[in-house]
């Protein structure tokens, strides 16, 4: 149910659905109305609480899960080198960064 969906967005953006609402432009009493009655915003409206929350309209339409923003992705030789160096990098530097980075993560993992 789309309200049930809103309100753990709510929570996890430590808004009011209420607060969150009137941010996105909506009446205050809309999440009570979608609650009572059932209903899934469409269109725009539906887009601006994507919006709002960073998900997708199909995370809030239930069919699909929640983008984690802090959830590991792939990173190519070639992105990590163009980060740290500017594109500039040799082997030796990148595995001196990659022991860096193991070193920090088992010094804070203690």
């Amino acid at each position: 149910m789309f309200y049930d969906l809103f309100i753990e967005l709510c929570r996890k953006k430590g808004v009011a659905p209420t607060r969150a609402a009137m941010e996105i432009g909506l009446n205050k009493s809309t999440p009570t109305t979608w609650k009572k009655k059932g209903l899934t915003p469409q269109g725009a409206t539906l887009q601006k609480i994507a919006d709002y929350f960073g998900v997708t309209t199909d995370c809030l339409l239930g069919t699909e899960t929640e983008k984690d923003p802090a959830a590991p992705s792939e990173v190519s030789e070639s992105d990590l080198k163009f980060a740290l160096f500017g594109g500039e990098a040799t082997d030796k530097q990148l595995d001196e960064v990659r022991r860096f980075a193991r070193f920090i993560k088992e010094r804070d993992a203690k």
